[in-house]
Parts: structure tokens; sequence; C-alpha cells
């Protein structure tokens, strides 16, 4: 029996925009989104499975087709169960699941943040195939249990074949497949680095791709006879899919690398703190003394924490003869509550933190032990964050 096309694997990717479609429910907190591609890959799947429902169940007339999506029902229920593993663990693992998305492909599940140990992202990704060898194995002992071969035997026997095959299918050791996933943490394990980890099960991928059309051409012949077109047409547009993934798997492989470069005290300027309550001479003074016009005022409270920092080209508009009357309040940005960022922070540990801190800040303050020892434009870190990816 033709087996249907894989799934696509979850994505652990951090939050953006969500997948456009219709929400139909929630799961572990996120929404469960059923896309529009959904309705193209239910009727060709049914199409396709059509002519083995007509092949096993002659007696059929038009409720050939009903059969066969009803297996397309039951084939995308397993893989959103796949999919809702995924989330479960994510979530007991600390990340926040930001979405359960119905696809083309089958469906993904998306949270922020990534795994921060290699034990994490093994279980994240080991618990979907292993969801759909269970599968497998409760439909397989039911179908069993059928007197007879009817329609509902049909059924299980091809959800059987169709969980064992998603399964063991996303079990290849090459991203973006959740095997490849697993590659990535036993790689990142054993080396301590999860760059090294994700370019090889990379480039495991890229393998993984030319081996599925491969197969497709050559199992045929082996055996003297001639490939077929249909088989080598979803072959090669399953290659296509897994080399694009393990292509962009790579890249980030190689992007997380030059990332880890980029360091919070490496792309601030220094400030001084100065008291809230200040005037603008005096502020000037404090920054004169703290090193020059490269230094960022930092405005602080009563309690130490800062709530601003001093606009210097406004600072400058201020008449000498009115500086040491005018507070600094008047020349002053706000800053949002909160948006501090340790000084210590690096690569993506760092990127993560702005993504927390400085959706709604221009600058964020730096703070070293609680102490304000920087300013953080987040212009400049995106500015750096494109110089790395491109190589600079």
């Amino acid at each position: 029996m033709d087996g249907p096309e894989p799934r696509a694997p979850r994505t652990p990717a951090p939050a953006g925009p969500r997948t456009k479609g219709w929400v139909i429910g929630r799961v572990v907190g996120a929404p469960v989104i059923l896309t529009p591609s959904w309705f193209l890959a239910a009727a060709i799947l049914t199409v396709l499975f059509a002519p083995t429902v007509q092949r096993l169940a002659p007696h059929l007339d038009a409720e050939i087709y009903l059969v066969s999506f009803a297996f397309v029902l039951l084939l995308f229920a397993s893989v959103f169960l796949h999919e809702v593993a995924h989330a479960v663990v994510a979530r007991a693992r600390g990340q926040h699941v930001t979405e359960l998305a119905v696809t083309l492909w089958g469906g993904h599940t998306a949270y922020s943040g990534t795994a921060s140990r290699p034990l994490d992202g093994f279980l994240i990704s080991v618990v979907g195939p292993l969801t759909n060898l269970a599968l497998a194995v409760v439909f397989w002992l039911t179908f069993q249990a059928q007197p007879t071969f009817t329609v509902p035997a049909l059924l299980l026997y091809a959800a059987a074949f169709s969980n064992a095959f998603v399964g063991f299918f996303n079990l290849l050791p090459g991203l973006p497949l959740d095997g490849g996933q697993i590659l990535e943490a036993a790689v990142w394990a054993a080396t301590g680095s999860r760059t090294k980890g994700t370019v090889a099960a990379g480039w495991v991928g890229r393998a993984v791709a030319v081996g599925v059309v491969a197969w497709a051409l050559l199992w045929p012949l082996s055996y003297g006879a001639r490939p077929d077109l249909w088989t080598v047409a979803w072959a090669a547009l399953i290659g296509a899919f897994l080399w694009s993934g393990a292509g962009q798997a790579i890249a980030v492989g190689r992007t997380r690398e030059a990332v880890s470069g980029l360091t919070v005290r490496g792309l601030a300027r220094p400030a001084v703190a100065v008291p809230s309550t200040a005037t603008v001479g005096a502020v000037g003074r404090s920054v004169a003394l703290a090193g020059g016009p490269h230094v960022v005022a930092v405005l602080v409270n009563g309690a130490g924490g800062p709530v601003g920092y001093a606009d210097p080209s406004a600072a400058a508009a201020v008449p000498p003869d009115a500086a040491e009357t005018t507070p600094v309040g008047a020349v002053a940005v706000p800053v949002p509550a909160g948006a501090t960022i340790d000084a210590a922070l690096q690569g993506q540990d760092m990127l993560a933190a702005l993504s927390r801190v400085g959706r709604e800040a221009a600058v964020v303050v730096v703070t070293d032990g609680g102490r304000v020892v920087g300013a953080l434009e987040v212009a400049r870190v995106v500015a750096a964050l494109r110089d790395a990816q491109r190589g600079r």
C-alpha cells in the first residue's frame, strides 16, 4: 500500500508572527491553527489513497472517496497527537509553546526559546515519533482483533501502516526531521557545542534528502522494474523539502556560531548613573568626569533603579546659563520598567534577554550586580547581528 508523505517536523523557533489560519482549540495554552493549505493536502491525499481503497475493498462504489477521506482524517489526527506530544514535553522542559499548526505537510509545533541542554532537545524531539509508533501498535493490534476485513478494519490497517511510516521516517538522523534533532542533541552532548550538532545533523539531513530520491530511482531497478513516475515525483518533492530544511539548519548553526561572539559588554556604550533630580549642568559634569561625550547619562530614582537617560542633543541645546537650573528630566528619554540587561550576557542568551526587555525600548540599561555600567542600543545589536549573519 502506498504510504503518505511525511509531515513537516516541529519547528523549535523563537516566537514570531502566528501562522495564518483558523484557531480551532488550544493545547497547553497555545492555539491550534488549521491552515488553508491543509484542505489542499486533504484533497490530494484523498485522491491518492482512493485507488488503494478500491483495490482492497472492490465492493465499494461512490463510498471509496468517503472511506479515503476518513483515512486522511485519521492520519492527520495521528499527526496532531504527534505535535501535542512535542508541545507537552516542550512545556514540561520550560519552553513557552506558541502554536500548533495543521498544515500542508501535516503540522508543526513552535515554541519560544531553544533547548538549554542536549537532554531537553532529545526529549522534545523523540516523543513525537514515539507517539506515532505507539499509535501504530494500537491500530495494528485492533486490526488483528477484527474478525473480517471490513471498511473499519481497512482504516485500522491503513492507520497502523501510516503511523509506522511517519514514526520511522521522522527518526531518520537528519535535520529538519525529528531524528535530526536527536542527532543534534547527541553531537551537542558529545562535543559540548550545539553549533557542531546542528551543522552535523544538517549535513546528514542533506544525505537523507539525496537518499530518498536515490531510493525511489534505484530500488525498482534492483529487481528489474522501472521506477514509478509518481513515486519518483513524490520522492523528489520530499527530497527538496528535506534539502531545503537541512540547508536552513546549517545556516542557523553557522549564524549561531557567529552570534556567539557578540557580547553585551562589547556592544554597549559606557554609562554613568545620575540622580533623576539632577540638573542638566550637573549631568554634564558627571559625563565629563566619566569619560566624555560617548558616555551615556542614565537617570536613576532614589532606589537606584534606572528610569531614563539624558538625550545628548537635547542637553546640548540647553543654554549654558540655564543648565544649572534646568532639571535633567526636561531632556530625558524614559526607559520602560525592567528594560535592563546583565553585562555578562552574550550570544543567544543576550538576544533572548533583549527579546524580552527591548520590545518597547530603543535603549536598554546595562547592569552589573545591580549597578548601572552601560547603555545598549537595540539598533546597534541589530546591525551587529546582521553583520554576523553576513559573515563580516
